[in-house]
């Protein structure tokens, strides 16, 4: 048998070392994941993109989704030019729109696959107040709503894939520190359909403790069950992504952009669940 994730990192990513600057790639070294499925959202850039390439990489086969195809399709050729055998598929998803996220959610279970892991990652920064055509401000509408829908779309085929596999099936949100900056009190609901209410960090902010907040139900509904799910929030550090530079516009803030991405975010491991994820059931 071969060394499990815990007894790689002695139960904990610190052991690394490496601080803000270690990758995915060093996060996932000697790791294989052969036999897995992956969707990640928000592929086309930043932490999807990443997270996605070294996913495949280690062997997982990826679902790379995101609204645009024709930037999918470059990510893929990217991947499969690093990692010739890389097993990775493009469908096609607009977390803003109840109706693709259903298509897309029918669409995969039609394709018979497992589902080992949901990778939430799909996000946006809007400076200005964006309603969606369900009148919901897009940031609350791709990063909790969107993520929420297809996350029980596919529930049935998380908790499948765990009983019929033995290993653990994972739910990851992108979480954020910048939770930490949402509006007085928290959610302001009437930010989410009120131009006049509207500040771009602060709702930025509350959709990162919506995620937290959905990470942490799911987590406990889950454990209620007794099933093989968990649910997760990572908290990515400040990275350098197209998001990132929009959220730390020059001359708001003093820290440095990490390397692309962090320690906790490759596969989930900082957990908000009550139920510390069993890094032994993967094995490498």
């Amino acid at each position: 048998m071969g060394q499990s994730i815990g007894t790689l990192f002695g139960g904990n990513l610190n052991s690394l070392g490496g601080g803000t600057s270690i990758t995915a790639d060093e996060v996932t070294k000697n790791l294989s994941l052969n036999g897995l499925t992956a969707i990640v959202t928000g592929a086309s850039s930043g932490l999807g993109k990443e997270c996605a390439r070294v996913l495949a990489k280690r062997g997982a086969y990826v679902i790379l989704a995101a609204r645009r195809v024709s930037v999918l399709e470059e990510v893929k050729a990217l991947i499969t030019a690093e990692t010739p055998n890389a097993k990775v598929e493009i469908m096609p998803l607009d977390l803003c729109d109840m109706k693709s996220v259903h298509q897309f959610a029918e669409e995969y279970k039609r394709k018979n696959l497992p589902l080992n892991l949901l990778m939430n990652n799909g996000g946006i920064f809007a400076k200005h107040f964006t309603p969606t055509a369900d009148g919901i401000e897009v940031m609350w509408m791709t990063h909790v709503v969107g993520h929420y829908a297809l996350t029980m779309c596919l529930m049935d085929k998380l908790k499948e894939t765990a009983a019929q596999s033995g290993v653990e099936s994972r739910i990851v949100f992108t979480g954020s520190e910048a939770h930490r900056v949402a509006y007085e009190g928290g959610i302001n609901f009437d930010a989410l359909t009120d131009p006049s209410k509207y500040t771009a960090y602060q709702a930025y902010g509350q959709s990162k403790i919506g995620d937290i907040l959905l990470a942490k139900m799911i987590g406990e509904q889950l454990k209620a069950e007794g099933v093989n799910v968990v649910a997760n929030a990572a908290h990515p550090g400040a990275v350098k992504t197209s998001l990132g530079k929009n959220f730390f516009e020059k001359g708001t803030t003093g820290k440095k952009f990490c390397t692309l991405p962090v320690k906790g975010y490759a596969y989930g491991f900082r957990s908000t669940s009550n139920r510390t994820p069993d890094l032994s059931t993967l094995e490498t």
